[in-house]
């Protein structure tokens, strides 16, 4: 999928090794308690998950991680750079890692999110997310409860 971001075309693409630094940089800015490289390389291997890229001009802005089984996906890991955020590229790379999910056959796709992160949950609400249940004191650092938030793949993405 390519988009406009500005002067400029927002383009999302597989993940491949050689991004993986900035990817970790990203996740390591993004999360209190972020994945390991080993946990990116591992889900690169796997045929049943799906890692993209979004980047502009050659720079990684975010990138989105997802794993399937049978008819149902989960959005395990999604973050864009701090300074870029609120730009549209992760609605952008959210809405690409939905038509992944569906070209895969996916019929329910899940998430955590913290209770906190607002915005983030507003940008899932507006794809179509809802939510379906509480994970008490799922989140580390701090602890924090998880909002569990699925997605009718089929229906009608906004």
């Amino acid at each position: 999928m390519v988009e406009s971001q500005g002067n400029a075309w927002l383009t999302v693409r597989a993940m491949r090794l050689a991004d993986l630094d900035e990817v970790m940089l990203i996740e390591r800015r993004s999360f209190s308690a972020p994945w390991e490289e080993s946990t990116f390389r591992g889900l690169m291997r796997r045929p049943s998950a799906a890692l993209l890229v979004a980047e502009v001009d050659d720079t990684l802005l975010g990138y989105s991680v997802m794993w399937f089984a049978a008819d149902e996906g989960e959005l395990g890991d999604i973050a864009v750079v701090p300074e870029r955020r609120g730009e549209g590229i992760g609605r952008t790379l959210l809405l690409e890692s939905i038509a992944v999910a569906a070209s895969r056959g996916t019929r329910s796709l899940y998430l955590e999110v913290r209770e906190s992160n607002h915005g983030a949950r507003r940008l899932y609400e507006k794809a179509g997310f809802s939510v379906v249940g509480v994970r008490k004191q799922y989140y580390n650092e701090p602890v924090e409860d998880a909002i569990v938030m699925k997605l009718d793949v089929h229906a009608e993405v906004r």
